[in-house]
């Protein structure tokens, strides 16, 4: 049994893996200031007995302890928002979250000498030049457009890690996650496939940016949790960056098509202009994580959808 802090653990990835690790044994404490993060996420862990929350912005110097006054063993950091329409309103917090807020739970670990794990983001690499993507390429960021307070943010907590790791010995984890998708993600959350899902269930125009002919690979959440969880667990010396995600590619048309026909919905499709530095193509090459963590996703699209479809048909009733 170990004592663990997730940082974002009310959002859509840390409220599933709060409920992994509570349901192999271990005490968990959320934190979170519930600016994505939803309260219905976490409220059914509270009868496990093993679950704390505690409501805090990461931007701000903290020191915490388990609930049972322990040291924490691992703490997880999914403390951002991750959607565009999210991050973009305020950029400089965006940044803050994810340069203060790293440095601070950077502390905290080195304070309890607990493992520590950064959820970073395929968004490092850009809008590609390289396809798929291996955690070599060094990525091909805009960095004074309006993605880059996510994009840059999270490459300079990358950077913090390793500092850290280098000066002070802390034991460090990093993960590059691509697309993700599954039950409780916001009905708001701006991405892909929320967004189709919820407009085609409405009866309402989906929404393509561009001419759809843009690529995403998409990573159900069971899939993502179980490669975090590994990562953590991982040898010592293993530090990453490491890849996690679906390598199957599809279009942006796909998808919308896909969905529709999953729903049963009439919905036309709607095309946009394509917002500014919004990357062509992505697509992960997971190869370190099959060769260090013995991982690779299980979860096919078409099965991933139907569990989404159905979490979001009864969401908006």
């Amino acid at each position: 049994m170990k004592n663990i802090l997730i940082a974002g653990g009310a959002g859509f990835i840390g409220s599933h893996l709060c409920s992994t690790l509570i349901a192999r044994g271990d005490n968990v404490v959320a934190l979170d200031n519930f600016f994505t993060g939803k309260r219905e996420n976490i409220e059914p862990l509270k009868e496990s007995g093993r679950f704390s929350l505690i409501e805090h912005d990461i931007t701000i110097p903290f020191t915490f302890e388990a609930a049972n006054g322990a040291y924490f063993d691992e703490i997880y950091n999914l403390a951002c928002p991750a959607s565009p329409a999210h991050y973009q309103p305020d950029p400089v917090r965006t940044m803050m979250v994810n340069i203060l807020g790293m440095k601070n739970l950077l502390d905290l670990a080195k304070a309890h000498n607990a493992k520590i794990l950064q959820t970073s983001t395929s968004e490092v690499y850009g809008n590609p030049q390289v396809h798929p993507q291996p955690e070599t390429y060094l990525g091909n960021v805009n960095t004074i457009g309006p993605r880059a307070c996510y994009d840059e943010g999270k490459r300079a907590a990358e950077t913090l890690c390793f500092d850290y790791h280098r000066q002070y010995k802390t034991n460090i984890k990093i993960v590059r996650i691509f697309n993700t998708y599954g039950p409780q993600m916001r009905k708001d959350d701006g991405r892909v496939i929320s967004n189709f899902i919820c407009q085609a269930l409405a009866g309402e125009p989906v929404t393509i940016y561009g001419d759809g002919s843009q690529t995403r690979s998409f990573c159900y959440i069971d899939d993502m949790v179980a490669g975090i969880i590994a990562m953590m667990e991982s040898k010592e010396g293993i530090t990453g960056p490491v890849n996690l995600g679906n390598p199957d590619e599809f279009t942006i048309e796909e998808i919308a098509e896909k969905i529709l026909e999953k729903t049963g919905s009439k919905s036309p499709l709607a095309y946009k202009p394509l917002p500014q530095d919004d990357p062509m193509q992505r697509q992960p090459d997971i190869s370190l994580a099959g060769q260090l963590l013995g991982w690779q996703p299980k979860i096919s699209l078409d099965r991933g959808l139907d569990k989404a479809i159905a979490y979001f048909t009864k969401a908006l009733r």
